[in-house]
């Protein structure tokens, strides 16, 4: 193995798990300073210039103080795209993922749909979707400016049109529009989960798109189905990623304001984590 991939190991092992030292030092070194795969399980030498151990020495400083490696390098990888992150908005999960492939397995076939994601961040799911459902018209609805600027600049770099609004889902009066799909990842981690929580999520993402009250776990799920039910067409479908721990809760809750058909689906680590439902 590569002798600066040992360096940033053990400078990683006290504050990191091995398994993730040795991913954070592979996506530094493939990432930063373009070694192949080869080269780096080779131990190639590299001519590293001062600017370069520099460059190293700031990223490890800054993994030092728990900033993510995605806002840390400025970009990551979701649904085979590229996209700019920082802290004003959420690092895009694997599972985020899944629930984009469930509704893209859903309507590959169609013609035409008219999409609207709430809750868009850095616009992930939203420009995700325009790009594999070419015929889809998508808009994207974010109460944050700042989250909307990053997601406007991700649908540029992904040569996608995407309509975004900044919008306060939790309002009683929203924007008016018909959309056959909603798509939401709204924030459902309760108060009293922090404490599990790694300190790279704690210390750097922006909360406002984390948490919800303990005594009200279903705040953004119950406004955005209310909404839905005046804003879907009919046989229009609502899909969420949802709190692992509240998915009969969900499920009843769209069940009780008279969705059709909810389906509850398991991510891959095999916790509820998506839910999709029809507007009779």
């Amino acid at each position: 193995m590569h002798p600066v991939y040992s360096h940033i190991k053990e400078n990683l092992l006290p504050l990191y798990p091995a398994e993730e030292a040795s991913a954070l030092a592979r996506w530094i070194l493939t990432d930063v300073f373009s070694l192949s795969p080869t080269e780096l399980y080779t131990g190639k030498d590299i001519n590293f210039q001062p600017k370069d151990w520099d460059r190293l020495e700031d990223i490890l400083t800054r993994l030092r103080n728990h900033e993510p490696i995605q806002y840390i390098l400025g970009t990551c990888s979701f649904c085979g795209l590229e996209f700019q992150v920082a802290p004003g908005v959420l690092i895009p999960r694997p599972e985020t993922a899944e629930l984009v492939d469930w509704i893209v397995s859903d309507h590959r076939a169609s013609l035409s749909a008219d999409i609207l994601d709430i809750g868009t961040g850095s616009g992930c799911i939203a420009i995700s979707l325009a790009h594999h459902l070419k015929g889809a018209t998508v808009s994207a609805w974010d109460i944050s400016s700042e989250a909307l600027r990053i997601a406007r600049q991700n649908a540029e770099r992904n040569q996608v049109r995407v309509s975004f609004t900044r919008t306060d889902i939790l309002q009683p009066e929203v924007p008016d529009m018909q959309a056959d799909i909603i798509v939401s990842n709204p924030p459902y981690i309760t108060e009293k989960e922090r404490e599990e929580m790694e300190r790279n999520v704690l210390d750097w993402e922006p909360e406002q798109a984390l948490f919800v009250p303990d005594n009200d776990p279903l705040l953004f799920y119950r406004a955005i189905a209310r909404h839905g039910l005046h804003m879907l067409r009919p046989q229009g479908r609502i899909y969420f990623e949802i709190n692992r721990a509240y998915g009969k809760e969900t499920t009843d809750l769209l069940m009780r304001l008279g969705y059709k058909q909810v389906e509850l689906k398991k991510d891959f680590y095999g916790n509820d984590r998506m839910i999709k439902a029809i507007k009779p």
